[in-house]
């Protein structure tokens, strides 16, 4: 089949396109008072094209070779169409309730940036990676803005600023990622990955690739260039802030494996000791500044920036084994956090904060939120039986093969740190009087959502073996 007109490896995402269209179509027909079904048809959709993507064949090179389906871009495909099904599914009584008239705009956006985000596993060009990465990162500061008419007292006050640093920080990294590709199309003489990793390594070569490195670290929130995470977690609403801690990050992340790893893997001896910089101290500071913060969404911003240290630990490690071990990190990511982030929202609906104190005595207003928060704490934190347990192990094995025994050390030391400030929420959930004992009403899309989510944590943790088998035959691809 000529590739330049294969759309087979690009069928999932045509199809979440055309839900996006479709969802414009309604928005405009509908009345105002009628839209709030549209929630839910972005729910059910995503989660049809994710039970789809089981059984479509989206193997094969489009456009020339600017694209390449198989199953290292299936996975990261089926992580995005989740995420999004569970935002969607949450997220819903969220958007009816504060964004009236709204709703279709927010959902079209959301559908918008998970086709950029599907698109860029697959990418093998680097204007590829440029529209993927803006189709990304536009819709999500957008979003993150969406409160912009809310009462200047009310949960959203803080969102104009949340989105203006997202934005300012999102264009920085634009620019330097540009500036970095630029580098390598002028030192290699061609736009496509397999050229690049061909070429002479000249010093404007290395320019290029750290250059290119800086700006995808601004995209997962890596330090130094973590300084917009915090605040825009906070001043975001919940349901983004849930959905923008776990899919972009992914995206981020795949697109460091296709420079890194797959253009620049043989020469990794060039690479590496500036990306175990930056993961050490992307663990030191972000596992650091998490004890002492009082606003859960905050806490959980550094909690993220030290997790991303984690993932960078499998990108380190430079084999098929760590790419498997990234891939079943993220999987089991995607379901803790956002889950946790999904507690959150129900708990803090209408109220102007995440302060810790406001879940005090959560087990006795809402017992199934308290249980559920819990399990997701535990796994961000490692322990032993769910699914943060082994990611972690996981990690800390593909290091330990790599040579990197001091970074597992310096790792399981910071788990330990990290289990001090994620029990602090835990503490207050179930060892604090309650200020008031009225239960928390939870809607039904958003209670099936956080109990999906659970059972990822649990079920994973449990029989981690169908996603172990699915990550390495990606990374095997991926290798390949």
């Amino acid at each position: 089949m000529n590739t330049l007109v294969n759309f087979q490896p690009l069928m999932l995402d045509l199809m979440v396109l055309f839900v996006g269209l479709l969802v414009l179509v309604m928005d405009v027909l509908m009345p105002p008072g009628r839209k709030r079904g549209l929630g839910q048809l972005t729910a059910v959709a995503l989660a049809g094209i994710f039970a789809l993507s089981f059984v479509v064949d989206v193997s094969g090179v489009a456009f020339s070779g600017a694209y390449e389906g198989g199953a290292w871009a299936l996975f990261f495909k089926r992580l995005f169409l989740g995420a999004g099904a569970l935002v969607a599914l949450g997220g819903t009584d969220h958007v009816d309730r504060r964004y009236p008239g709204r709703q279709g705009e927010f959902w079209l956006l959301l559908l918008f940036t998970l086709v950029g985000m599907m698109l860029l596993p697959g990418a093998r060009t680097l204007v590829l990676f440029v529209v993927a990465f803006e189709l990304m990162g536009m819709p999500l500061t957008m979003l993150a803005a969406w409160p912009k008419t809310e009462d200047p007292t009310g949960p959203g006050r803080r969102a104009p600023e949340a989105a203006l640093k997202m934005y300012l920080v999102s264009a920085a990294s634009t620019a330097i990622t540009a500036m970095g590709l630029s580098l390598l199309f002028g030192a290699a003489g061609g736009l496509r990955l397999d050229v690049i990793a061909a070429a002479p390594q000249t010093p404007l070569l290395w320019l290029g690739l750290f250059t290119t490195l800086g700006g995808l670290s601004y995209k997962i929130g890596a330090v130094p260039f973590h300084q917009w995470v915090p605040d825009t977690y906070e001043g975001a609403p919940t349901p983004v802030v849930g959905y923008l801690s776990v899919a972009p990050k992914a995206a981020g992340l795949a697109a460091i494996s296709l420079i890194l790893v797959e253009t620049f893997g043989a020469a990794s001896a060039r690479w590496l000791p500036v990306v175990l910089f930056i993961t050490v101290i992307t663990l030191v500071v972000g596992n650091a500044l998490a004890v002492p913060q009082r606003d859960a969404k905050r806490l959980l911003a550094y909690s993220g920036i030290a997790q991303m240290g984690y993932l960078l630990i499998a990108v380190a490690a430079n084999n098929e084994s760590g790419q498997a071990v990234m891939l079943f990190y993220l999987a089991g990511y995607v379901v803790t956090n956002l889950g946790a982030f999904l507690v959150i929202e129900a708990v803090c609906a209408d109220a102007p904060d995440a302060d810790l104190s406001r879940f005090h005595g959560l087990y006795k207003r809402a017992p199934g939120l308290a249980f559920a928060l819990l399990i997701f704490l535990l796994s961000l934190a490692g322990i032993p039986f769910v699914v943060g347990f082994w990611a972690k192990l996981y990690v800390f094995m593909a290091a330990y093969e790599a040579g990197l025994v001091w970074l597992v050390a310096l790792g399981a030391g910071l788990s330990i740190l990290a289990l001090f400030y994620y029990l602090r929420i835990a503490k207050v959930v179930y060892m604090r009087a309650p200020a008031e004992d009225t239960p928390i009403a939870v809607g039904g899309g958003m209670r099936l959502a956080i109990a999906l989510c659970l059972a990822g944590v649990v079920g994973f943790g449990a029989w981690p073996g169908p996603i172990v088998d699915a990550a390495r035959a990606a990374a095997a691809a991926f290798g390949g």
